[in-house]
């Protein structure tokens, strides 16, 4: 095992934050985000082969992946830390949906992780939070509660994958456990679905409150749940319905104390409701302003839910993040941090600490993948051609050339820009050379990495299968 892995790690710890402004200096040093990763970097030879230094550094921290015992590195590697976030480098990838599942299981057997939070919207993951804990009227199986998502894109959460990771959820929280494990959704696209959550709950446990919630969401009635339509009109004239979406997460928050009475979980839910509506306001206005600003909006409440989830299931919780590559890993290491651009992994180092959250992306050479060819598309099963010349997937193909386990230490000739493939909802496998490529300093941007030679579609649950065995931003990113 490569030197420093598997060292235990404190919560708690102001040196991990000391760390990360360390970092912040250094990788300033580094020139990150240079250019674009295309072409041939100082690490390679012509086809993207590593030179040898490259390939033996590559070589010092990768092991061979094979099954859920390759994993027993990365366990160790993740010690005691508190946070785990989980990448994949597409929306449409059943290996980097298995994996994170394996990883996930373990995680919560062994080691005691209390939720898994992914990049989805909170009704609807809080509907799967609802079936894994088997509570009152939550479906009769996990298939049926993700069937019912019809946010495109569909196949990202209702896909056979997740089937597998509900149901043994559902099968591990019926079991002999002093705690059950939770599932919930990081995103903010929810804006309509949201106010009629606050609504329906305040109905039930305050209907002057709801008559109140009622009258402020009705600002947003002339838009008739379009928040492309609402997103454009804030645009063309100084108005928004911004005060209202505040004013009801402030007097939600203001009775706090009267509606937990209801019962804890139940507010939780109506409060996070409330924020999500404040924030996808933010959210669909900063989109139109073009920039920065709404991806920052963005993956800024994704940290604030994160952070919500862990203060709501108490001092010790530990929690484990489904998000694709773009979010998770830390933005400082690509050329996101030249856009201006943060991100969740980014945010989570600053916030916790380097020694308390785990960093984890995910990669492959070839394969195929599940996406649209517009937003909004009908999804189709789209071939992943060979690696960009000069990519890191190429350097891992030449070098390894099998499913790996790769876990980083400083090694200096790992710290070169490269181009790290990444795939959207929305894909053109024939023009990948003019976007799909992110400049990434891969051992600063991960602490770990699965390699994946060669991937294949995930499996939606909206989609009749091939014969063959295999499938025929989100907004507006596509990530």
């Amino acid at each position: 095992m490569p030197a420093g892995h598997g060292h235990a790690r404190g919560h708690g710890h102001d040196g991990g934050r000391e760390r990360e402004r360390d970092r912040d200096r250094e990788w300033q040093d580094h020139g990150k985000g240079k250019g674009k990763g295309k072409g041939k970097g100082k690490g390679q030879k012509e086809g993207g082969m590593a030179n040898g230094k490259v390939a033996r550094a590559i070589g010092e921290v990768a092991y061979s992946l094979e099954d859920g015992g390759s994993l027993d590195p990365l366990m160790e590697r993740i010690g005691d830390s508190r946070v785990v976030l989980l990448g994949e480098a597409s929306h449409g990838t059943s290996e980097y949906y298995t994996w994170r599942d394996r990883i996930s299981r373990r995680l919560v057997e062994e080691m005691g992780f209390d939720f898994i939070a992914v990049e989805g919207d909170w009704p609807d993951c809080y509907r799967v939070n609802r079936f894994v804990k088997d509570m009152p009227e939550s479906g009769a199986s996990g298939r049926d509660v993700l069937h019912a998502f019809a946010r495109w894109p569909t196949w990202m959460w209702a896909n056979r994958e997740v089937v597998e990771l509900t149901e043994w959820m559902r099968r591990h929280n019926d079991g002999d456990v002093q705690k059950k494990v939770g599932f919930y959704g990081l995103d903010v696209y929810s804006l309509w679905e949201s106010m009629e959550a606050v609504e329906n709950y305040l109905k039930r446990v305050d209907p002057a409150a709801a008559k109140r919630a009622r009258s402020a969401y009705g600002c947003f009635d002339p838009y008739e749940n379009d928040v492309q339509e609402y997103a454009m009109a804030t645009s063309l004239v100084p108005t928004s319905c911004e005060d209202e979406a505040v004013a009801m997460l402030a007097e939600l928050r203001h009775r706090a104390p009267e509606y937990r009475e209801d019962g804890r979980e139940s507010y939780f839910n109506a409060e996070q409701n409330a924020l999500v509506a404040r924030n996808a306001e933010r959210y669909y206005r900063a989109m139109v302003r073009g920039g920065p600003s709404s991806w920052n909006v963005r993956d800024t409440h994704m940290i604030e839910t994160l952070e919500r989830l862990l203060e709501h299931h108490g001092p010790d919780s530990r929690a484990i993040v489904w998000e694709h590559n773009t979010h998770i890993g830390d933005a400082r290491a690509t050329d996101m941090a030249r856009a201006g651009m943060v991100n969740v992994g980014q945010l989570a180092r600053q916030k916790w600490g380097g020694d308390e959250v785990v960093l984890i992306g995910f990669a492959s050479h070839r394969g195929s993948v599940i996406a649209g060819a517009e937003w909004g598309a009908e999804m189709e099963r789209m071939k992943v051609p060979p690696a960009q010349e000069g990519s890191w997937e190429a350097v891992l193909h030449s070098a390894l050339g099998r499913d790996s386990l790769l876990i980083f230490d400083s090694d200096e000739a790992l710290t070169e820009p490269r181009g790290h493939r990444a795939i959207g909802v929305v894909y053109h496998p024939d023009h990948e050379r003019f976007g799909n490529y992110v400049a990434t300093i891969l051992p600063h941007r991960y602490d770990a990495m699965l390699y994946i030679e060669q991937s294949h579609a995930v499996h939606p649950l909206h989609m009749t299968p091939a014969e063959d065995g295999e499938v025929p931003e989100t907004f507006p990113s596509g990530m």
